[in-house]
């Protein structure tokens, strides 16, 4: 009985080594998101059509949850080769790449039309350019959101008067220019981070996407949302360079193709906002107000001026950037 069952656990063992040896590359994946967020669900896919279209020749392994690093540590860990790869929310760039902040310019690019143009648009080669020139490769643009929901726990925030004096999230230089001129005080901090804030009063106010919002049960903490097309966030699916040199071409190509499919899964569906995410907020007792046209027009007439001023003088391609998301 004994024989048997090391036969059989030696048998067990060689099985799994065979599996293990049948991947001739591994691609590590670092990212920040829970499991139920959509960009997570999207890198799983891709995980799985890389090992369909390789035949289990690239292993892409996933670490989601910053279970590998920081949300600040996956860029420079990507650059040194201490990961293959990393899944990067560009308002991560804004401090090396002032010109990657042009999405977040408020109510500037969120329609889906523009949205589809973007990756293979001379704006998106132009940033891809300074991305390798910090050391690393992007091979897609994954759309986190093109909405946004400012939640809250006393008032609901709506018109420009109701930030003065709010303890909020801010999301980079760039875009807490908009906050500040009506008159809240933008602390920044990544995702992971503002829940616990939002609990213990560290901050009034929080600012994130429809989806992320359900998965980060902000519901929990805060009673209001207020939700529009303020912006687009993008995630960068980034490799190391001297690893993707070393595939070979077919596996390249299968990345690539993967990652394009990719792109295209989590493109929004429709212009506005979805329905369903708007829902799930409100089954969990939020309070989620969608901003009409004309409240919209009043915040994007205090809120864009500022950020359009900071973004032109961010950085020497900056007005050239801004003039190609224009044409989108």
């Amino acid at each position: 009985m004994r024989l048997m069952r090391s036969t059989a656990a030696l048998a067990g063992a060689l099985c799994i080594a065979s599996h293990a040896y049948a991947a001739d590359y591994t691609m590590r994946i670092s990212h920040q998101f829970p499991p139920t967020h959509h960009t997570a669900k999207a890198l799983d896919q891709f995980a799985a059509d890389v090992k369909s279209a390789t035949g289990g020749k690239v292993d892409v392994q996933i670490f989601g949850a910053e279970q590998l690093f920081k949300a600040n540590q996956n860029i420079p860990a990507v650059a040194r080769g201490e990961v293959e790869s990393a899944a990067i929310v560009d308002l991560s760039w804004a401090s090396t790449i002032p010109e990657m902040a042009v999405m977040t310019i408020p109510y500037l690019v969120t329609r889906v039309e523009q949205l589809s143009k973007f990756p293979s648009s001379d704006l998106a080669v132009l940033l891809n350019q300074k991305m390798a020139a910090k050391g690393v490769r992007n091979i897609a643009w994954l759309v986190d959101a093109n909405n946004a929901v400012i939640t809250s726990s006393k008032k609901p925030l709506i018109t420009p008067d109701d930030f003065k004096g709010v303890k909020i999230r801010g999301l980079s230089k760039l875009f807490d220019a908009s906050l500040v001129a009506m008159g809240a005080s933008p602390s920044a901090m990544p995702g992971s981070e503002v829940y616990q804030a939002l609990q213990s009063g560290v901050l009034d106010a929080g600012i994130t996407s429809l989806d992320a919002a359900y998965a980060r049960r902000y519901y929990e903490v805060q009673k209001y949302g207020v939700a529009s097309n303020l912006f687009t966030v993008h995630e960068t699916l980034i490799v190391n360079p001297a690893w993707w040199d070393k595939l070979p071409a077919d596996a390249k190509k299968a990345i690539e193709t993967a990652a394009h499919k990719a792109e295209a899964s989590v493109l929004p569906k429709a212009d506005g906002l979805d329905p369903a995410e708007v829902a799930k907020l409100r089954d969990k007792g939020m309070e989620v107000t969608i901003l009409s046209a004309a409240q919209v027009k009043a915040l994007e007439s205090v809120m864009q001026p500022p950020v359009m001023k900071v973004f032109e003088a961010s950085a020497p391609d900056a007005p050239k950037a801004l003039e190609m998301a224009r044409k989108l």
